[in-house]
């Protein structure tokens, strides 16, 4: 019976995977330009609530630029005195500094001028919206978009990353576990020296030296999260190397390379697979750590841990869905991808299924 065939059998791992797959179908449409193109579009009021939860939400804090209360959001001006533009609706927002100005000098000979000009170009705008599906940030841009777009970063991220990071294990382990000898003295005194360093601090310390960017994460998380590859890898390659089915392949003539890779790696590929998948989970992880903490990707674009960076300001104010936006859509995904590699790890592993036991000299 074959793994997919096992895997199958599992309903959640099926439903695992259906979401893993729908979040794969959101990172592809967004990087086409599908879906949440226009994510950073200023689309609604300062602080928009949810639909749902319009009645009850506070949209924003008094005095913030953009902040409006229920006669904001009819035309009605935020500050005493000071007259919106007909038509303006909620985008009817007052620069405090200019109310100040007013205050210190009423008759000031620009002040007039500078107010019809203004209410000239807030009357162009077109009027923003006074509550979206999922609310909207501090600069009134959808959440919901947000997220989605969110999704294409972070897994991006998580899923180049995990692939760099199960390359190097691979290989070094198997030239390790194989070949043995000097080779693997040097191989695990690099591999002591990764892990003598705390992970998060030799995470932050290369991500301090490089400049925000999605290439430089993706380097970060892969060449410092190989070495859990590597140590599993290189004890299967040890295990393996001292079977019949090598020694055969050895005896006709293979090479080196062929057995490592042709003959062994067959066996032990499921080992990497499912630490691949295992990867992709912490890195995704690592992802939203690196960019609240202002290391990861840059200003220009969002993620999930961009999200929560500016959510934390937020909740001063009330506005919790662009939290739970990112947390709900991160929880999600983990929680599905860490039970589709439990599964994955099940099926894939000879020794859970009879018979079995004995494949590795039948798979070549």
């Amino acid at each position: 019976m074959t793994a997919w065939s096992r895997l199958r059998r599992d309903r959640v791992a099926m439903v695992s995977l259906a979401v893993v797959l729908a979040y794969l179908s959101l990172m592809v449409a967004t990087a086409a330009g599908l879906l949440a193109r226009d994510w950073a579009r200023e689309v609604a009021i300062s602080h928009a609530p949810p639909s749902w939860a319009a009645g009850s939400a506070a949209h924003g804090a008094p005095g913030e630029a953009g902040a409006t209360d229920a006669a904001g959001a009819r035309g009605v001006s935020a500050a005493p005195g000071v007259p919106a533009g007909p038509g303006v609706g909620a985008s009817a927002a007052i620069d405090p500094p200019s109310i100040d100005i007013r205050d210190i000098d009423p008759l000031a000979p620009d002040y007039e001028a500078w107010a019809q000009r203004a209410a000239e170009l807030r009357t162009a705008e077109p009027e923003r919206a006074a509550t979206l599906p999922m609310g909207a940030d501090k600069w009134g841009r959808d959440v919901l978009a947000k997220a989605i777009k969110g999704t294409e970063i972070s897994l991006f991220v998580g899923l180049s990353a995990a692939l760099l990071a199960t390359l190097i294990g691979t290989v070094l382990g198997a030239c390790a576990g194989f070949l043995g000898g000097a080779i693997d003295d040097l191989l695990e005194w690099f591999y002591s020296v990764f892990t003598s360093i705390p992970g998060i601090l030799l995470i932050l310390a290369f991500a301090a030296v490089l400049r925000p960017g999605l290439l430089n994460i993706v380097l970060v998380l892969g060449l410092t999260g190989w070495t859990g590859i590597y140590r599993l890898v290189r004890a299967e390659y040890m295990r393996h190397a001292a079977m019949e089915y090598v020694s055969a392949a050895e005896a006709v003539g293979a090479s080196a390379p062929a057995r490592m890779f042709v003959h062994i790696l067959p066996n032990v590929a499921h080992v990497s697979l499912v630490q691949l998948s295992q990867h992709v989970v912490s890195f995704i992880k690592a992802e939203v750590i690196l960019s609240f903490l202002g290391f990861g990707v840059p200003l220009d674009q969002v993620s999930w841990g961009t999200m929560l960076a500016e959510a934390q300001s937020e909740l001063i104010t009330g506005a919790w869905w662009q939290l739970a936006a990112a947390t709900v859509s991160m929880a999600v995904l983990v929680t599905a991808f860490s039970m589709l590699t439990d599964a994955l790890r099940d099926a894939l592993d000879p020794r859970l299924h009879g018979a079995g036991g004995s494949a590795p000299g039948a798979a070549t």
